[in-house]
């Protein structure tokens, strides 16, 4: 299977020997495990239950995994329903659907299996200078010795690179700028907890992870200097949505007077998209709300609202950064 693809590898994915493999998110930070990728449908499966995750990263592996399916000799007919069916996957992340509407483009034009190979490994590099843009453009914002908080994942389990937001994080420490990370939890998946709190311990950075509910201490008490997020979308008004439990945070940021940013790449910019109000926002299973790894803390039939994402409004940004530019508020607003 996919003799010709490069080796490639991120924190959680990566290629070797032609075959595409994800570390399943789901079972950090307990256990490090590895699971094939390569087969379309087994795909959709891993994006659907969080075992890859991360707007940018779902679409680099959606990418390599119909790459390694045309390398297999996959018809044009089960390429084009695989495109599909990887497309539809989740519906808030913008990347997903821009990076299979880019391979679906190429099979428009004729691409053979050596061509969709070639455009999958674009998709990832381009991903990893992307992380790096941000990464620059973010830690110049950063002031010597400030603490940041940051919500969910947005670091290099979310990306091919560095991360988004968790890669400025990264680059604001190696420059001796930033001191110290607070990392909410996460509720109700526990991505902070898990993954981000994961990340930042092996790579030496200083953290306390919180509950998402004691932020408002955090920010009331001055400990915490700006806060750091990453996007899944972001609409042409600025407007943006990610992990549920955002929207809050900017609403307590801009109440306290704490600069306020989310950090994505330009493949998370839908200009089609006029609003927040048109992103549509995944709802995701009560049981996640009801208990966590097969433990109820909830009456089993408990009614349970589960939104995987909220929405921020530009209103709220003090400047949204990109890998091509920092964009304050006011500008988001023009």
């Amino acid at each position: 299977m996919g003799d010709d693809m490069k080796d490639m590898t991120s924190l959680g994915l990566k290629v070797e020997a032609g075959r595409l493999w994800i570390l399943d998110q789901t079972r950090l930070p307990d256990e490090e495990c590895w699971v094939e990728g390569g087969d379309p449908a087994a795909m959709v499966g891993h994006i659907q239950r969080l075992a890859v995750r991360g707007a940018p990263l779902i679409g680099v592996a959606a990418a390599l995994s119909l790459a390694c399916f045309a390398a297999s000799g996959a018809s044009e007919s089960r390429l084009r329903s695989a495109c599909a069916a990887l497309r539809g996957a989740r519906p808030t992340a913008v990347n997903l659907m821009a990076a299979m509407d880019r391979m679906k483009a190429a099979l428009d034009a004729g691409a053979s299996s050596q061509d969709l190979v070639r455009e999958a490994e674009a998709i990832f590099e381009a991903d990893v200078e992307l992380c790096e843009a941000m990464a620059s453009r973010g830690a110049a914002l950063i002031g010597p010795g400030e603490s940041a908080l940051t919500h969910c994942n947005a670091g290099a389990l979310a990306t091919a690179g560095i991360g988004t937001a968790l890669g400025v994080i990264r680059r604001a420490f190696e420059l001796g700028r930033l001191r110290h990370v607070f990392v909410d939890e996460t509720r109700p998946l526990l991505q902070g907890a898990r993954l981000t709190a994961w990340e930042l311990s092996r790579l030496g950075i200083p953290h306390t992870l919180i509950t998402d509910s004691m932020a408002a201490i955090l920010l009331r008490e001055g400990r915490v200097q700006r806060v750091l997020v990453g996007a899944d979308r972001v609409a042409a008004n600025g407007d943006f949505a990610n992990k549920v439990g955002t929207y809050g945070l900017a609403v307590q940021a801009l109440h306290h007077g704490v600069p306020f940013h989310p950090v994505a790449p330009w493949t998370t910019v839908d200009l089609d998209c006029p609003d927040g109000a048109s992103i549509p926002i995944e709802e995701r299973r009560a049981e996640e709300v009801r208990g966590y790894g097969g433990r109820l803390w909830a009456p089993e039939a408990c009614p349970v609202f589960n939104p995987s994402f909220d929405v921020t409004p530009a209103s709220l940004v003090t400047s949204l950064v990109l890998d091509r530019a920092v964009l304050t508020g006011a500008q988001l607003r023009e």
